[in-house]
């Protein structure tokens, strides 16, 4: 007999075994049951051999009426035919290098075959048949009627492991398979009146009905979705165990002066995040918290203010970016917000102001020494950074809080670098633009406290979005050049957006897989700009912009834009977080299909951001009523980051979503869809926190501790360590 833990040679045999190792990684008997079906085919009611027609999925009753093994023509192998009769007409049954077989399918057997009916040299025939052949003296009747109904398992395959062949390893797997011990709580599975766990493996795989296998399917879905959850709240319970300093807000001090010098009034939304994040800081254990926000919703200000409050505590902040034209942003952005309190030190300065510096990894030696020497002292309050942040030599004096822009760019292992840079665990707030769906944001940052900004700050403008399609209407984009021209011509500047750098270049490979839009013909920056400067925006100042430039051809390209000395810029998605340019009106993104849904909607956030409302022209190739113009079209229909998001996931792999393929490793959750599993997400979310409140270290839950510790040391979980 065998466990969940048994090598899988020992049930199945070495080369079996080693062929679905290959294949499928599957080394163990529990991996072999986890390797789940994808769907079932129903054996029908038994069929007469003359009434066959080509396609039919059929079963038949029939008796062997002769064999024969040949060589295959020109090749090596065999071939073994069996001609197989019911009385009514004869069918030809085929198996490759399988000679094997004649010892079971002899003439004048009995068996029940099942299939799918080919055409071969007019011929009908079933190749590689299910069959199950019928002892002599048995009741044929009976046989054929256990046979015709049985449910048939389809498995993710291979051609050296065929669905039938795994079929067979899983039947000889559950025939020597112990009782398998039930890690979920018996309170827990008779609240949902699930099966047990070796109930569910065993129906998923040889159900008797259908119902029992959904039943089987839907407990284990709700085990990866408990475990999961079981973890996250484990893991938010270790970070509230940490001790850090405290960090309240003060009357008088730097935020307090910061807050009077808006010209503006936070919106309710804000209002409310920013007390979340004062009280969090004032905790004396590490705030961990997510700030998600719809383009230009202002989590710049929101996470200012919490850098302030950690400053005016005598700490320091760090601002993690993941681009050096998004960190250059933020620069100007948050000294623009401070005005005179971010010259702490100079002449004639606030009392009460800091100092913000950047650092990155192009900079020049004497620009870096300096940034360096600001951080270090402690004299610079707000330390802005790319990944440069995490080098040996970039110190602090007292860092206190990190903030992380655009969080999903990051590893862990980054995070957890600069973390390493204070003295105590610091405060953790990360950011992201791209909003995620509830059961997203539950399942993939379970560990984090989530905030949500969705009201836009008054004075925002409306962004209108519309599809060009050339190839149907070519004039179409010429009134995109000409509408730019129009847009320049009232002081307003235009954004055109390309998906490579240089023609033919690859960067963009990966999309072009995932899109299934393969083209020589795609629009890039060097070739696009120049083409324009000299026809269609002859009379306008073009530059270009992207990820290729030094950093000191972007910065100074970035400053010419912003003082409205470039008309037009021709760029990336560089410019896709962070740039802000409120006299830029118009963008047109060029091959528009090429990019995402979510990717998309950050893009068009760029323009709209002053007093004039904003224009975004998506161009593409694709033609109507596929689904890449069906994405443009959602795009162009709403502005609703949430709703965009949803659509964005379901075209999206699952393990794209859950970050496994960042993590390199093969995903845990095999079944459980964080879209479509809702209902299960918050069931088993609420259920792994009554058990953990009930016993925090679950020793009153063994087996659930030996799964858990199990699975956290066998899977790649960066995805769940946000903290």
């Amino acid at each position: 007999m065998a466990d969940l833990g048994s090598k899988l040679s020992s049930v199945i045999g070495d080369r079996t075994a080693k062929v679905l190792t290959d294949s499928f990684s599957i080394q163990s008997v529990g991996d072999l049951m986890r390797h789940y079906p994808r769907r079932y085919m129903v054996r029908g009611e038994l069929s007469d051999i003359s009434k066959l027609a080509e396609g039919d999925e059929v079963t038949i009753l029939a008796e062997v009426f002769s064999s024969t093994n040949r060589p295959l023509r020109g090749r090596k192998g065999s071939i073994f035919e069996v001609v197989v009769t019911d009385g009514t007409d004869k069918l030809s049954l085929t198996f490759f290098n399988q000679a094997w077989r004649e010892k079971e399918l002899k003439v004048g057997r009995q068996g029940l075959f099942a299939g799918k009916v080919g055409i071969f040299n007019h011929k009908k025939q079933l190749a590689h048949p299910d069959y199950e052949m019928i002892p002599d003296g048995n009741d044929v009747d009976a046989a054929a009627t256990a046979f015709a109904g049985k449910f048939l398992p389809v498995y993710p395959a291979t051609s050296k492991m065929p669905s039938w062949k795994i079929h067979k390893c899983v039947e000889m797997a559950i025939g020597s398979l112990d009782e398998v011990e039930d890690f979920l709580p018996e309170m827990i599975r008779a609240q949902h009146n699930y099966p047990t766990l070796h109930q569910a493996l065993v129906a998923l795989h040889a159900p008797t009905d259908l119902e029992s296998a959904e039943n089987a399917r839907e407990r284990l879905t709700f085990d990866e979705a408990f475990l999961l959850q079981s973890l996250l709240v484990l893991r938010r319970n270790e970070l509230k165990k940490l001790s850090t300093a405290a960090r309240k807000t003060i009357s008088g001090g730097l935020l307090e002066a910061f807050d009077d010098s808006l010209p503006f009034d936070l919106t309710g939304g804000q209002k409310q995040v920013c007390a979340e994040i004062e009280q969090d800081l004032a905790q004396g254990h590490p705030m961990h918290r997510l700030l998600q926000g719809e383009v230009g919703s202002g989590k710049t200000i929101v996470a200012l203010r919490a850098m302030l409050a950690v400053v005016d505590s005598g700490g320091q902040a760090a601002l993690l970016a993941p681009t050096e034209v998004l960190a250059a942003q933020h620069l100007r952005t948050i000294q623009k917000l401070l005005g005179v309190l971010a010259q702490g030190g100079m002449l004639g300065s606030n009392e009460k102001a800091t100092q913000v510096t950047l650092i990155t990894g192009s900079q020049s030696a004497p620009a870096r020494k300096a940034a360096l020497a600001l951080a270090a002292s402690g004299e610079a309050g707000i330390v802005i950074g790319t990944h440069a942040l995490l080098g040996e030599k970039v110190e602090f004096k007292e860092l206190g809080l990190i903030v992380v822009d655009e969080q999903h760019r990051f590893g862990v292992e980054q995070r957890d670098a600069l973390k390493e840079k204070a003295q105590k665990p610091p405060h953790l707030l990360v950011m992201t633009a791209t909003p995620i769906p509830r059961t997203v944001a539950m399942t993939v940052f379970g560990d984090l406290d989530v905030s949500t900004l969705r009201e836009l700050p008054l004075g925002r403008q409306p962004i209108t979005t519309h599809v060009i399609a050339p190839m149907e209407k070519p004039a179409y984009l010429e009134r995109v050049w000409q509408r730019i021209r129009e847009d320049v011509s009232q002081g307003h500047q235009a954004y055109i957006v390309a998906p490579r750098i240089q023609a033919g270049s690859d960067e963009n490979a990966d999309i072009d897989f995932l899109f299934g839009t393969e083209s020589s013909e795609i629009a890039s920056v060097e070739e696009l700009a120049p083409r324009l400067a000299s026809n269609e925006l002859s009379r306008l100042r073009v530059a270009v912009l992207h990820g290729r430039l030094s950093a000191e051809d972007k910065e100074s390209t970035m400053k010419a834009f912003a003082a409205a000395e470039i008309d037009v810029l021709v760029s990336t998605t560089v410019i896709e977080v962070g740039v802000d340019v409120p006299n830029a009106t118009i963008m047109v993104i060029m091959d528009a299909d090429r990019f995402g849904v979510s990717q998309l909607h950050q893009l068009r956030g760029r323009v709209g951001r002053g007093t004039s409302p904003g224009l975004c022209l998506l161009v593409t190739n694709s033609l109507a009523q596929t689904p890449a113009r069906e994405r443009l079209d959602a795009v162009a229909a709403t502005l609703d980051g949430f709703e965009l998001s949803r659509i964005d996931l379901e075209q999206r792999r699952e393990g794209d979503v859950l970050g496994a393929r960042q993590s390199g490793t093969k995903s845990h959750l095999r079944l459980l869809q964080v879209l479509r599993d809702e209902h299960l997400i918050e069931s088993a979310r609420n259920d792994a926190t009554k058990i953990i409140d009930e016993s925090a270290d679950l020793t009153s839950y063994p087996l659930l501790k030996h799964e858990l510790n199990k699975m956290a040391q066998d899977m790649a979980i960066d995805y769940l360590d946000k903290g």
